[in-house]
């Protein structure tokens, strides 16, 4: 089959009911994780439902279930077999129920997860997405094979794929890459995700082109690791650029950066298209203490990264920084946990996401011997929070008085309250209506709070 190629006993144009299919044909998805994640279940769904499938919100109504699930925090497997067991009884029911396991924990596990929870019928890696009308179908054939896994890397394959959004609203994902070559101890992604591969250039222009045609106002660009985005001689950098002059499309954003690659041609690259990419950087540090990073093999040291951030301050005035932490990493002391605190107080992260280091199958650091005790960790990412959060109520206070342009993507009209995001990658709420979706609108902040902003619409 050819990328996104229906087979035929699914096709537009084939009988809708195939033997042994419930008439309804809809299929639920749930998600869990990334951004990535929830971009591969808008491409499931589209291929499902070029595929005469219709999407349900409620799993008693569907004939094929399909959990995404993420693996990179703590317990995913568990939470995957939890979910199956809920729908037990929607299986006896209804014996033409078919229950699919996806994303990084069907990457992961392949196999083990029939094996372990028979009521699951398939699964599929993240490699084999577009073949998902073919599974199903197969699955639905009188000799099919009952159960099926299809979780195989393509690593010779190009990184052909097109952007399949059913409804993308006014801002929306556009993947640029995939995969991960850095193979920091605790990270699981190079084994879920594979190695890196990197979109042509040209085809992320096309997918712009089209959203922006289809109503997309603001374009996120996706990456395991951005920064390593490469096409022939044309770095992340220059697709920024391109994406800023060759298409209309009003705002860009991406995520994720590494620290690593980070460098100051990009910085000059947003400062020179500011009208258009947003002054908003994701950019994890995980740990504060450079005898850490270097377990974790980040491959830059704590001065490292502060050289970093000084650089994109001194480019960016106007930047807001955001970041990953892990703490409790294994042998982490409580000096080198201090050093994390340290150095979020210094470089004043308007958001941050902390998380308790948990084991993942395949790294290296779950094969230390040092880990550190539960409740250690608890603590210390309760502590962090705490001191976070101090923090950042003193930060949002600037931008009470200022003026935000923020493009609307939510209304509730039986309250009269929009709410959009800024620039800035602010969540703000004001009086409007469904009449200033996709509108850029110019918001004078009143009252400010870490994950909120409340102001009034400024009238020209």
């Amino acid at each position: 089959m050819t990328q996104c190629e229906i087979p035929p006993s699914l096709a537009l144009n084939s009988d809708p009911t195939p033997t042994g299919v419930r008439p309804d044909r809809g299929v639920f998805i749930s998600t869990y994780g990334c951004q990535m994640n929830v971009n591969d279940s808008e491409r499931m769904m589209s291929l499902m439902e070029m595929a005469n499938f219709t999407p349900v919100d409620r799993p008693e109504d569907a004939s094929v279930i399909i959990i995404n699930a993420c693996s990179v925090r703590e317990k995913p497997v568990q939470k995957v077999y939890s979910e199956v067991g809920l729908y037990r009884k929607l299986k006896k029911e209804n014996p033409f129920l078919r229950i699919g396991v996806a994303g990084c924990v069907g990457q992961q596990e392949k196999e083990n997860l029939i094996k372990n929870q028979p009521l699951i019928d398939f699964v599929f890696g993240t490699d084999n997405i577009d073949e998902l009308p073919l599974i199903v179908a197969r699955l639905y054939e009188e000799d099919g094979p009952g159960k099926a896994v299809e979780a195989r890397f393509k690593h010779r394959e190009p990184y052909h794929v097109e952007t399949l959004v059913r409804n993308p609203g006014v801002s929306t994902f556009v993947n640029i890459m995939k995969g991960c070559d850095n193979f920091c101890s605790f990270c699981i992604v190079p084994f879920t995700r594979g190695r890196e591969k990197s979109r042509p250039l040209q085809h992320v222009l096309t997918d712009v082109r089209h959203l922006v045609k289809r109503g997309v106002r603001e374009v996120t660009l996706l990456g395991q690791n951005v920064n390593s985005y490469r096409d022939d001689d044309m770095d992340f950098a220059d697709l920024l650029a391109a994406v800023a002059t060759q298409t209309d499309i009003q705002r860009i954003r991406y995520t994720t950066s590494h620290p690593k690659d980070f460098n100051e041609k990009l910085v000059e690259t947003m400062a020179k298209h500011q009208n258009k990419i947003c002054e908003y950087i994701h950019l994890p540090f995980q740990s504060g203490n450079t005898d850490v990073l270097a377990r974790m093999n980040r491959g830059y040291s704590r001065e490292d990264y502060l050289r970093k951030i000084e650089m994109i301050k001194k480019g960016l005035p106007d930047v807001v920084l955001s970041t990953d932490i892990i703490v409790g990493f294994p042998g982490e002391t409580e000096e080198q946990f201090n050093d994390t605190v340290s150095l979020v107080e210094e470089v004043a992260f308007e958001t941050m996401f902390a998380f308790k280091y948990s084991p993942r199958p395949f790294t290296k650091a779950a094969r230390f011997e040092d880990q550190v005790d539960e409740d250690a960790k608890q603590s210390r990412l309760v502590r962090l929070i705490e001191a976070h959060e101090t923090q950042a109520f003193e930060i949002v206070k600037k931008y009470e008085g200022q003026v935000l342009e923020v493009l609307v993507d939510r209304a509730e009209d039986a309250t009269g309250k929009v709410s959009g995001r800024s620039t800035q990658n602010k969540n703000v709420h004001f009086l409007g209506s469904s009449a200033d979706i996709g509108k850029l609108v110019p918001v004078r902040v009143m009252k400010a709070f870490p994950n909120v902003l409340r102001g009034e619409r400024v009238m020209s």
